[in-house]
């Protein structure tokens, strides 16, 4: 089924798509320099919500920044993006449903439009893959063995 699915998007995906799979991955970079300029911020929340001790807020936020700086590169650069859209997916899953569905969901600046435009931009590159505009791409669409 995996196959077929990766199948089924290397042969079908539009070249304009690629500039979405770069946005995302500089989206994915700049929350990462956000977090990590703000450590304590993304900390205090993490513990506002419950998500552990200290020490595992910690490791969890050190976790999230490097997922958003490393995997951004690699999806702005269109490598091993399938791999980084699965890895960065449970971190999104957590902002759109445990951070930001708080009370202030409507306010002017609600973050949460962003986190759910994220999320489903990973779903859709994780179906879709690099496309053209990409290191590994070789002039023909790759195609998963196995």
């Amino acid at each position: 089924m995996i196959n077929k699915i990766q199948n089924w998007g290397d042969h079908h995906h539009p070249k304009w798509l690629d500039f979405f799979r770069i946005a995302l991955g500089a989206v994915l970079m700049w929350k990462g320099i956000a977090f990590m300029l703000n450590f304590h911020a993304i900390t205090r929340l993490m513990m506002e919500v419950g998500f552990g001790t200290a020490i595992s807020i910690s490791l969890l936020a050190h976790v999230v920044i490097g997922l958003h700086l490393i995997g951004g590169l690699f999806i702005v650069v269109g490598s091993l993006t399938r791999l980084f859209c699965l890895l960065n997916l449970p971190v999104l899953f957590g902002a759109v449903f445990f951070v930001n569905l708080q009370p202030s969901i409507f306010a002017p600046y609600a973050e949460l439009w962003l986190s759910v435009a994220v999320l489903l931009g990973l779903i859709c590159f994780l179906v879709e893959g690099n496309g053209v505009l990409s290191v590994e791409y070789d002039g023909e669409p790759t195609v998963a063995k196995g």
